[in-house]
């Protein structure tokens, strides 16, 4: 979003930058510690640039100042200041840059449901340009986390608890019988493979972090359907997944840590009753786990 307070005119004007500190975007496309299958890496410096103060940034948006989101690029940005040698970062690598922590930002709940927000404002926040801020807002808009709000920027998208109990129900209708069928036949050796993505969850989920669990829970699932050799089927339930993560406007405000330890235990749960076979509880741990998700 960008750096532009909305006027009486219904024009953008360039807004003061703000005196957080936000670190310039560096020339990778996110930190090592969210590569897939490298939750081990997480640490509490990771945890501060997802969740904690220091990389919080400020947006503006038409009628108040509201919190933009919090930027992981820290301990990224000092890499790249010591390695002048490095290529320059191409618009995709920003784009994906600023994609990555607008949904940290959704997930959190740094912006905020029904409050609309100016691409400038945060391309300042950022230190970069409004536009792949809006390419990555546009990103957003056709998944369903904002709208275009014309001649004013994007508004985040107000959803019902509703909404989120049907997302689980959908989860249930497509993962629990690719669940029951691979407890069926994948060897025993295979689920044990899939015990330290389990395991990265709990710490991720002990962190308190929402953004470090979610980036954690996905990846665990991610690697679970993977076992089924159907990339369509991964990539439907990974945005299933995804938007299931939003918070709720008329829900619980936060997912506390003791709800994320709660839900990450279920990982290690569900993953014992696949490897023994037990297709009873298979099923119904599934389904507790996506409807409690969901909350």
């Amino acid at each position: 979003m960008e750096s532009s307070a909305q006027g009486s005119t219904g024009t953008e004007t360039p807004a003061a930058p703000g005196s957080d500190g936000l670190s310039r975007v560096p020339a990778q496309s996110r930190s090592d510690a969210v590569e897939y299958g490298g939750y081990g890496a997480y640490g509490e410096d990771t945890d501060r640039e997802r969740c904690g103060p220091a990389g919080a940034a400020r947006g503006e948006h038409p009628h108040s100042e509201t919190s933009a989101p919090a930027v992981g690029f820290a301990r990224a940005a000092a890499a790249a200041a010591s390695a002048p040698s490095r290529p320059v970062v191409q618009r995709a690598s920003v784009r994906g840059q600023i994609l990555d922590a607008l949904r940290t930002a959704l997930v959190t709940g740094e912006l905020l449901p029904g409050e609309v927000y100016s691409a400038p404002v945060l391309g300042e926040r950022f230190g970069v340009s409004a536009t792949p801020v809006r390419e990555a807002m546009q990103q957003l808009a056709q998944e369903g986390a904002v709208e275009v709000v014309p001649n004013r920027g994007f508004r985040v998208a107000v959803r019902g608890a509703r909404e989120l109990a049907e997302l689980a129900e959908v989860r249930a209708l497509i993962e629990v019988p690719v669940m029951l069928r691979l407890a069926r036949t994948v060897p025993g050796e295979r689920w044990v493979e899939l015990r330290p993505l389990a395991e990265a969850s709990v710490r991720a989920a002990a962190s308190g972090c929402r953004a470090t669990y979610a980036e954690a829970d996905r990846i665990f699932h991610r690697a679970l359907l993977a076992l089924s050799g159907n990339e369509q089927l991964v990539a439907i339930a990974d945005d299933l997944h995804r938007r299931s993560q939003w918070p709720s406007a008329d829900g619980p405000a936060r997912r506390g840590r003791a709800d994320l330890v709660a839900d990450a235990a279920e990982h290690m749960s569900l993953l014992e009753a696949l490897a023994a076979g037990e297709l009873d509880v298979v099923q119904t741990l599934a389904r507790e786990h996506f409807a409690g998700s969901s909350g």
